[in-house]
C-alpha cells in the first residue's frame, strides 16, 4: 500500500488579461493576431508579458484523504492542475469521469493516467473490483477524480477502500458525507454501504489493463462534455458574459453553440430510443434551451436574460438527470 500524500491544497489565482476573439468557421476556429514590427522586431504587448509571467492556473479543489495513499478530488484542466499534482507527489491519476482525460498534460509531468469511468447510478461488480485493483497495484499516492470531485469520485474511492478492507462501510459514508456526495446519488451511496472486503484472489481476478482512455460510447461522451460547457458557461457568466480573463480562449456563443450541437447529437444518437417517449421530450426540452442561451447570446442580450436562459438550460439538464440518470438501477 502506498503512503498518504497529507494533501491541503491552496488554490493559485493566475492572472490574465482579457483578449477579444475573432469569428472563425467550425469548432477549433482560433484567435489569430499580426505581429507588428519595428525595427525588424516583434513587439510583446503588456497584456502578453503578463500573461507570460503569470503563474499557472490551479484550479484542483474538493481534495478528501481517503485512505494513505489515496486522495478524491476535482478534474485537472491545464497545465496548471498537473504541475501542482506533480508537485505534491501524486504518481498516478484514476478519472471515473466519462470525459476522455488529458493524457498527454499529465504525462509532461509524469502522472500516470487510467481511466475507469462509472456512471452516477453508482458502480458494476466488476468496475468496483477494477478500481479496487488499481488503488492496490499502481504507482501511489493516486490522485482519483470525478468533474466536481463530490460524488462520484469519493464514491469509487471509498468503494474500493471497503473492499480492500481499508474502510468500513460506515467510514466510507462518512468520507463521502465529508466530500459533499449529495443524498439525491442513492445508486452512489448504495455501492459504499454494500461494499464488503473481499480476498486478495477475487481482486487479482479484475482487469488488470488499466487504459489510459477508456472506450466511450458517443452518447457518454456528448453527456460529459455537454458539463464541461455548461461550466464554461457559468465561468463567462461569472465574468459578466464576457470572455473570461482566465480563459481567453472561451468565445460564448461558439459554446453555446456547441452545447446546442451536442443536445442535437444525443438527441439523433440510437441511445434515446432506447428509452421512453418522456426521455425525447425532455431531450427536446434541453435542446431548445440551448437554442435559446445561443441566440440570446449573439443578440448579445441584457446579462440579466442571459442568465435566466442559463438557468433554464440547468433545470431542463436536471429534469432528464433526476429521472434518467442519477437513480438508474445499480448493475451487478
Amino acid at each position: 500500500m502506498v503512503v498518504k500524500s497529507g494533501i491541503v491544497l491552496v488554490g493559485v489565482a493566475a492572472v490574465a488579461v482579457l483578449m477579444a476573439a475573432c469569428a472563425g468557421e467550425g469548432e477549433g476556429a482560433g484567435t489569430e493576431r499580426a505581429d507588428v514590427r519595428r525595427g525588424g522586431a516583434s513587439e510583446v504587448t503588456p497584456a502578453e508579458a503578463l500573461a507570460a509571467a503569470a503563474p499557472p492556473r490551479v484550479t484542483i479543489h474538493n481534495l478528501v484523504d481517503v485512505i494513505p495513499g489515496l486522495t478524491s478530488g476535482t478534474m485537472p484542466e491545464g497545465e496548471g492542475d498537473f504541475a501542482e499534482l506533480a508537485q505534491r507527489g501524486f504518481a498516478t491519476i484514476i478519472s471515473v469521469d466519462g470525459a476522455t482525460p488529458d493524457v498527454e498534460t499529465a504525462a509532461k509531468h509524469g502522472l500516470r493516467y487510467v481511466h475507469l469511468p462509472i456512471g452516477y447510478h453508482g458502480m458494476e461488480k466488476a468496475r468496483q473490483l477494477e478500481l479496487a485493483r488499481a488503488v492496490r497495484d499502481l504507482p501511489g499516492p493516486i490522485y482519483l477524480h470525478c468533474h466536481h470531485g463530490k460524488h462520484r469520485g469519493p464514491a469509487a474511492a471509498v468503494t474500493a477502500a471497503v473492499l480492500l478492507d481499508e474502510l468500513t462501510p460506515e467510514e466510507a459514508v462518512a468520507v463521502m458525507k465529508k466530500a459533499g456526495t449529495s443524498p439525491h446519488y442513492k445508486g452512489l451511496y448504495a455501492c459504499a454501504e454494500r461494499a464488503a472486503p473481499v480476498s486478495m484472489g477475487v481482486i487479482d481476478s479484475a482487469d488488470g489493463s488499466f487504459p489510459a482512455v477508456a472506450p466511450m460510447p458517443g452518447f457518454i461522451s456528448a453527456m460529459a462534455e455537454t458539463q464541461l460547457i455548461y461550466e464554461r458557461l457559468k465561468e463567462i457568466e461569472a465574468a459578466g458574459w464576457t470572455v473570461p480573463a482566465h480563459h481567453p480562449d472561451l468565445v460564448p456563443v461558439a459554446e453555446a453553440g456547441r452545447m446546442e450541437n451536442l443536445v442535437r447529437a444525443m438527441l439523433d444518437d440510437p441511445e434515446t430510443r432506447k428509452h421512453p417517449e418522456d426521455f425525447a421530450a425532455m431531450m427536446v426540452a434541453s435542446l431548445e434551451a440551448a437554442q435559446a442561451m445561443e441566440d440570446a447570446l449573439a443578440a448579445q442580450a441584457p446579462r440579466d436574460e442571459l442568465s435566466a436562459r442559463l438557468k433554464a438550460l440547468d433545470v431542463s439538464c436536471k429534469d432528464c438527470h433526476l429521472a434518467y440518470r442519477d437513480n438508474r438501477p445499480m448493475g451487478e
